[in-house]
């Protein structure tokens, strides 16, 4: 029976002995070199792996960092650190890092339980991407809010919250860090992350509604009727698929109130101070 127990512990022993051999070795054959670079400006961000840079997280953020040239390097960037973080690893690359905008998320909807009534009811699973597979929505329009919070469950930063009265998200953008995730989970493209003037103001168009002007209006108050009244104040302002689009370069201290004031439906947003 000794001798049993002997054998038995011999065995198991030496398998884990081998065991342990081949894990070695599989290891040493499969492992990644970190080079010291990459360690150092991995310590420096700010390890959210939000994936609004467009890497995977921030080891491959900082291994692309690593690997880069002046010119890669000028198109890298760290949403969540900002400047401050892309200053520092500049500086452990040798590199200048140009000045960057603010930037913020926006949602280019106004469809309000009260500017757009809800029509139906929908009572299917309490997600924004299954109700876009099956209905148009509470309001009726085929390209407005559902109203269902994907956006707000997907933002790490506590940016993105409900508004009870409107049924609309709000974002918080002295909070967001314009990594996109919102812009991503978003089935019907209703975020876009624009810059900020440098005196903290921003104007854009609230609206995605495709549909001509009568039959846009019927479905929510706010929309976009193509009427073409902004791209007469600024011919950079184009109307396509009966909807008007602000390029994000537009200079909005000049053009931010005036556009905003002779839209007849207030479709096109002027916000200031919003990094307050």
């Amino acid at each position: 029976m000794d001798n049993l127990i002997l054998l038995n512990t011999l065995i198991l022993g030496s398998i884990g002995l081998i065991s342990a051999l081949v894990l070695y070795l599989v290891s040493k054959k499969f492992m990644v070199e970190t080079d010291e670079t990459t360690v150092k400006i991995v310590e420096i961000l700010p390890q959210a792996n939000c994936g609004g840079c467009g890497k995977a997280g921030c080891a491959d953020f900082a291994t692309a960092c690593a690997k880069a040239d002046a010119d890669v390097f000028a198109n890298l960037y760290c949403p969540v650190g900002g400047q401050k973080v892309m200053q520092k690893i500049a500086e452990i690359k040798g590199f200048e890092v140009a000045q960057k905008a603010q930037t913020t998320a926006v949602l280019l909807c106004q469809g309000t339980c009260q500017n757009a009534p809800a029509k139906v009811v929908y009572e299917a699973v309490s997600s924004c991407r299954v109700a876009n597979r099956i209905s148009s929505g509470q309001s009726g329009c085929p390209d407005g809010c559902l109203r269902l919070g994907d956006c707000i469950k997907s933002c790490k930063f506590g940016a993105l919250s409900l508004n009870e009265e409107t049924g609309l998200p709000i974002i918080d953008s002295t909070k967001c860090v314009s990594c996109g995730a919102c812009a991503k989970v978003c089935p019907r493209g209703l975020f876009e992350i624009r810059p900020v003037s440098q005196n903290g103001s921003i104007v854009y168009v609230a609206c995605r509604n495709k549909q001509k002007g009568a039959t846009a209006r019927k479905n929510c108050k706010s929309a976009c009727i193509a009427c073409m009244k902004c791209s007469k104040i600024n011919d950079s302002i184009k109307v396509e698929n009966n909807i008007s689009y602000i390029p994000a370069d537009i200079d909005v201290e000049k053009f931010g109130s005036e556009l905003a004031q002779n839209c007849p439906t207030g479709a096109i947003v002027y916000r200031e101070n919003v990094r307050d």
